[in-house]
């Protein structure tokens, strides 16, 4: 696969969960009825502004260049405690698919980030 397709497929697959949690962010901030009531409804009704806060800055830092790796870590332990409340309440992990994105497309953006530093 030439780095050109490899670059493509790593913007692509990490537009996607950036479009979604940044409408998930947005919906949280102006107070979406649905949005609301499930958020009320796990015990979470109190954050969420500050919830909707923390997914628009952790996808911008993921799409700015010097700070994408903070961004993928944020976003990777936001989507994890999402995809934990999901599988408690027994619906299907939707999170899993962008955790699965996002490490796909950080890997074909920027092995190095995931390989083990030398000792010394």
């Amino acid at each position: 696969m030439s780095d050109k397709t490899k670059r493509i497929i790593s913007i692509i697959l990490m537009i996607l969960p950036s479009i979604m949690l940044v409408m998930s962010a947005v919906m949280k901030l102006i107070g979406n009825e649905q949005v609301v009531t499930g958020m009320t409804k796990i015990g979470l009704g109190s954050y969420i502004k500050v919830l909707g806060v923390v997914e628009l800055l952790s996808v911008a830092l993921l799409l700015y260049p010097k700070t994408n790796k903070i961004g993928f870590l944020l976003l990777c332990s936001y989507l994890g405690g999402a995809m934990s409340i999901e599988l408690a309440g027994g619906e299907p992990p939707m999170a899993a698919i962008f955790i699965a994105f996002l490490w796909i497309s950080s890997y074909l953006g920027d092995k190095n980030m995931f390989i083990k530093a030398p000792k010394g």
